[in-house]
């Protein structure tokens, strides 16, 4: 194929996709006004939900590193108090909250048990219970945290599907109404208006797709961080008990 042929095939192949977005434009434009809100409310659910893919990738991401990098930290760290120290620099990772949680407990209960030793009294302050449940508080604000603004995601993968047929059905009756009004009965009087329908439920789709994926993705990954937080406080629980709780 010589140079001259290869540039009036992609001069064709410009041509015919400019027409082809001014007409699916003049379609969009075109449409009746019931389609046109259905097409609208999908375009806001669509950048409302990358949006939050966008920032839900970043957040979740972002903490799973920092769970790493303190777990990491608390291995290779014998004491705790520098654990805890360092710990206060990692504020995006949920297991460090959760490690924060627990040992400000056990830190109180050491120093009441202390106390309590010194005056000679005897008094059931909880031990490990107590431990335990503040991980577990901190771990269910940690996954709250995470979790939030999934349900967007999930009701834009499950409603917008059936808004964008709702504007198709809506546009196909109108074309076919609109048949009472003309003189001829053909497809080619009802293809245009079956065709601006139709873009209702593609938009749909392009909605619905993105978010339904995201929305499993980022739903196994905190499943993830969960069963770290549930381990890490299993491991934090027989360390407390074993040399701080006897």
């Amino acid at each position: 194929m010589s140079a001259g042929n290869v540039s009036s095939l992609l001069t064709t192949l410009t041509v015919s996709a400019g027409a082809g977005s001014d007409d699916l434009l003049t379609m969009v434009t075109g449409a009746g006004p019931v389609v046109q809100a259905v097409l609208y409310l999908l375009v806001f659910f669509s950048v409302a939900s990358w949006g939050i893919i966008l920032y839900k990738a970043r957040q979740i991401r972002t903490a799973r590193r920092a769970s790493d990098r303190f777990i990491e930290t608390f291995w290779e760290t014998k004491n705790l108090t520098t654990v805890h120290a360092a710990s206060q620099e990692m504020a995006d990772s949920p297991v460090a909250q959760v490690f924060r949680a627990g040992y400000q407990e056990l830190v109180r209960l050491t120093r009441a048990k202390r106390q309590a030793e010194e005056a000679q009294l005897s008094t059931d302050l909880g031990g490990v219970a107590n431990v335990e449940r503040a991980m577990r508080r901190a771990a269910t604000q940690q996954l709250t945290t995470l979790e939030r603004a999934l349900t967007f995601l999930a009701t834009t993968a499950s409603a917008t599907p059936f808004i964008g047929l709702f504007g198709t059905v809506w546009g196909i009756m109108h074309a076919f109404l609109g048949l009472s009004t003309t003189q001829s009965s053909s497809i080619q009087a009802v293809a245009p208006g079956i065709a601006e329908a139709l873009i209702a439920t593609a938009t749909g789709l392009f909605a619905a797709i993105p978010a339904v994926v995201a929305y499993n993705s980022f739903s196994r990954q905190i499943r993830v961080l969960s069963a770290e937080m549930d381990n890490f406080a299993f491991e934090f629980l027989n360390i407390a008990e074993r040399h701080f709780l006897n």
